[in-house]
């Protein structure tokens, strides 16, 4: 019989769903990165991580995720510690956008602050997942919330992710920078080093320019 994450890495919703009927622990208890990277973490956030990977798809994650909730699994993961990523946190900052929208609606914590002290909103819009900022601006995550290491806005994040990030990282920022500032960001709060939003752009960045001017 395969393990739990041969099944996920199958996306073999029939398998997961027996195996977890016969031992509901299963859905909480911690999963591998791999074989190289045995450090456990909670199985909504390993399947982030299998997105992230291209090991399958959002949408499969859905599905995948949607199964263990179903059985059990809580949906903030472990405690809450600040500076610990939630399944949440995993999803916004790992591209799973969709499931990150799933987790919300089953009652995620939006305004924890995981890794470098960002929200799940920070990290969405550093990503440019414009879904999913949208969902938390709904919701009414703090849109000027400070990160803690750089004491950025989720503004700031959105277009530091944009022009820092690579281009493999470079989506949505654009208009997640729209939702922000139509939900009332504050483009006048710098981070720690005193730069504004505005500041990380050069002359290139004409429509974030007027944006943001």
């Amino acid at each position: 019989m395969q393990n739990i994450k041969e099944l996920m890495a199958a996306v073999n919703l029939p398998g997961l769903k027996e195996l977890l009927a016969e031992n509901r622990q299963l859905a909480n208890e911690g999963i591998p990165y791999d074989d190289k990277n045995t450090t456990k973490a909670h199985p909504l956030h390993r399947i982030c991580d299998a997105v992230f990977s291209g090991i399958y798809s959002d949408e499969e994650a859905v599905e995948i995720a949607s199964v263990f909730i179903k059985y059990g699994a809580n949906i903030n993961g472990y405690e809450l510690i600040e500076g610990k990523d939630t399944p949440l946190l995993a999803a916004a900052s790992l591209h799973a956008e969709k499931t990150g929208i799933l987790y919300i609606e089953n009652g995620a914590d939006i305004h924890h602050r995981g890794c470098s002290g960002g929200t799940a909103l920070h990290w969405a819009a550093w990503v440019g997942r414009d879904k999913l900022v949208k969902k938390l601006i709904e919701q009414k995550a703090r849109i000027n919330q400070r990160c803690i290491e750089f004491t950025g806005t989720p503004l700031l994040w959105a277009v530091h992710g944009y022009k820092f990030a690579g281009e493999k990282n470079r989506y949505h920022q654009v208009e997640c920078i729209r939702l922000l500032l139509d939900a009332g960001a504050d483009k006048t709060i710098p981070n720690k080093e005193g730069s504004l939003p505005f500041n990380l752009l050069d002359d290139g960045d004409t429509e974030l320019i007027k944006l943001l001017k």
